[in-house]
Order: C-alpha cells, then sequence, then structure tokens
C-alpha cells in the first residue's frame, strides 16, 4: 500500500445495529457482521499523519479516485473465509494456563486431571477452543525450556484429544507446536508471530495448521521497555501486515491465519486504550482478529486496585466494545460470564 512514502488505512466507525438499519437512512458498509455509518482515512507521510472523516455515501466518491484506497476497501468489505468459523459469528477461547507462574491463574493447573474436569466445564459453558499454554508471557517473565513446556502440556492436550475437543496451543517454539498438532492441537497460538523459532513457519506449512500471529515488541522478559512507538496503532498494523506478509511468501494461506494486536504486549495504559479504540482498523488486513482483554491490568488502572479476578466487569464491557468494532474471537478466563454477554448483545442486535 506505498506509494511515493504515503500509506493510507481506513478505519470504519459508527456502529450501527443490524435491527436498525431500516431507519438509517444513510448508507452504511457492512464490514464482517456489523455495519457503519463513517469511515476514517489516516494518511501517513513519512513522519506525518493526517485524518478526515467521511459519510459513507462521501466516501465511496473519494475512494473511486484513490487506487490504494480503493484496494483497502475491497479487502475492508471482503468475507473472510477462515476454516474455524462455522455458524458462530463470534468464538470463544478459553484460557488453561499450565504454569506456575501466570498472572492470573499461575499454579492453579498442574494437575491434568484437574485441566481435564476444568476444560470440560469450559467447554459446557460455551467454549469454542480451550487455549493451552505452558509458559507465562506475563510481563518480566523468563523463558521457559521446550522440553519443560512440553511436559506441562501435553499429558492435557492428550486427555482432551481423547474427547475430541477443540484445542489451541499458545507456544513460541517449533518443538512444542509439533508435538502438540500430533497430539491433537487444531490451531497454533504465536505470541511472537513466529519470530521466536524459525523453525515454526515450517511446522505451520507442513500441517497446514491455522495461525495466530500477535503483535509484541521483544519478549516477554523486555516488552515493556521497547514501547516506544510512531504511532501505536499504525505501528502495529504494520508490524501485523509484515508478518502476514512474510507468511503468504513461506506458502502460508491468509484465510489460515488469524492476527491479535497484543493488548497489554509491550503497551502501556494510554496505547492499550488507543489501540481498543481503534481496533477497526485492522480489518483491511483481511484475517479474523483475536482479542485477548480478559482481566488485564488496564481495567485496574481505570476501576482503582481491582484484583485480576475481580475484573470480570470490565472483561465484558471491553469485550462488548471489540463486537461493536468487528472482533470474532475473544480469549478469556470467565467463559459463562461472557459467553452470555455476547450471546445477549447478539440477540438485542440482530435483524
Amino acid at each position: 500500500m506505498l506509494s511515493n512514502n504515503i500509506k493510507y488505512y481506513l478505519r470504519p466507525f459508527g456502529f450501527i445495529p443490524p435491527k436498525d438499519l431500516t431507519l438509517h437512512k444513510k448508507k452504511v458498509i457492512k464490514v464482517r457482521e456489523n455495519y457503519y455509518s463513517n469511515i476514517e482515512i489516516i494518511k501517513k507521510e513519512k513522519k506525518k499523519i493526517s485524518k478526515a472523516s467521511f459519510l459513507i455515501e462521501d466516501f465511496y466518491k473519494f475512494a473511486d479516485k484513490n487506487k490504494q484506497i480503493q484496494k483497502h476497501l475491497d479487502s475492508l468489505t471482503n468475507q473472510t473465509n477462515n476454516q474455524i468459523f462455522k455458524k458462530k459469528k463470534s468464538l470463544i477461547f478459553s484460557i488453561l494456563n499450565i504454569t506456575p507462574d501466570s498472572f492470573s491463574d499461575g499454579g492453579e493447573n498442574l494437575n491434568s486431571k484437574h485441566n481435564f474436569d476444568k476444560a470440560y466445564k469450559m467447554i459446557k459453558n460455551g467454549a469454542d477452543f480451550i487455549d493451552i499454554g505452558g509458559e507465562s508471557t506475563r510481563p518480566g517473565a523468563n523463558k521457559v525450556k521446550p522440553n519443560n513446556e512440553i511436559l506441562r502440556v501435553l499429558p492435557t492436550i492428550q486427555s482432551l484429544n481423547h474427547k475430541k475437543i477443540n484445542m489451541s496451543l499458545d507456544t513460541r517454539n517449533s518443538a512444542t507446536m509439533e508435538l502438540g498438532i500430533l497430539a491433537g492441537v487444531k490451531i497454533i497460538n504465536d505470541v511472537s508471530a513466529l519470530k521466536n523459532d524459525k523453525k515454526s513457519i515450517d511446522i505451520i506449512r507442513k500441517y497446514r495448521t491455522p495461525i495466530i500471529l500477535m503483535h509484541m515488541p521483544g519478549t516477554p522478559k523486555t516488552m515493556m521497555k521497547n514501547s516506544n512507538y510512531f504511532d501505536v496503532v499504525l505501528d502495529v498494523y504494520d508490524f501485523l501486515e509484515q508478518r502476514i506478509n512474510f507468511c503468504e511468501s513461506r506458502g502460508i494461506d491468509r484465510r489460515n491465519i488469524i492476527i491479535d494486536p497484543g493488548i497489554g504486549f509491550g503497551k502501556d495504559f494510554d496505547q492499550n486504550i488507543k489501540l481498543l479504540r481503534c481496533l477497526s482498523i485492522f480489518h483491511t488486513l483481511e484475517c479474523p482478529i483475536m482479542l485477548g482483554i480478559s482481566r488485564k491490568r488496564f481495567i485496574s488502572v481505570i476501576n482503582k486496585d481491582s484484583e485480576p479476578k475481580d475484573r470480570l466487569g470490565g472483561t465484558i464491557s471491553t469485550t462488548i466494545h471489540a463486537m461493536m468494532q468487528g472482533i470474532q474471537i475473544h480469549r478469556v478466563h470467565d467463559v459463562k460470564e461472557v459467553r452470555q454477554a455476547i450471546d445477549v448483545f447478539e440477540k438485542l442486535n440482530e435483524k
């Protein structure tokens, strides 16, 4: 999307509930399953950013005169054909950390029988996938050796696969990825966007496994020291675009790619809030978007000193906010409550 050092970005806004479409007299644009009344055009030229907002009918007139913007528009309205979506508009990935030191539930899930029972309950409560992790990626966390990570996660993966439970595996190590896939994992969730281990891309291509690419500057150990951005929204966008292009250049089908802006990973409070306000910008990358905001620290900054397990209200309100921006995949701890919130929101706003 570069021409003469100029790059454009599009952000739809002005959510219109489907039930209100007949009352809305102006043109709207459909992005995934949502409708919007306005588009913001963001123009980046070297170190200068300019923005302009349009009603949809005025935007179309402008877009017809600019090939870069027209290409973005085509991407925006293209319906993502990702294999993990069936009839559901919104998917829940339930977090199962098999670690002694995760920020919210570290040390709770170190027994495979306990993990099986907990995961089975999560599925009954409305989870679509169990997202299993054997390495804490909280700020400042130390790296875990792949052999230790495998020993933590493999027994639980094997027991859940026996019951045909859908699983994703949160890992940045190729050896863990391959053993997890062979044991029944359907999706790999890599917080390093396949940058940590050069062999990871070969594993993803070999097994044609869907991959979640997340933005994180550096490593969990260093990321909070690397939070200097020109513009956090555009920088995260550019990073994810580059990683998607890398994957495609190595034979990965874009329909097998999911993206995650990495809330809390190398971002301070203001940067997280700015990203959350602009999530719809990522739709022009033509990949489903996962959001992991469950129990995150930004909620406690707003709500003053709440402990991780006391952040359910903030998790639900941010999830609904994200749905209004077209986010399709929600990675959460509190499955039953978030599934209820999603189902009620979708019912209240359906045609």
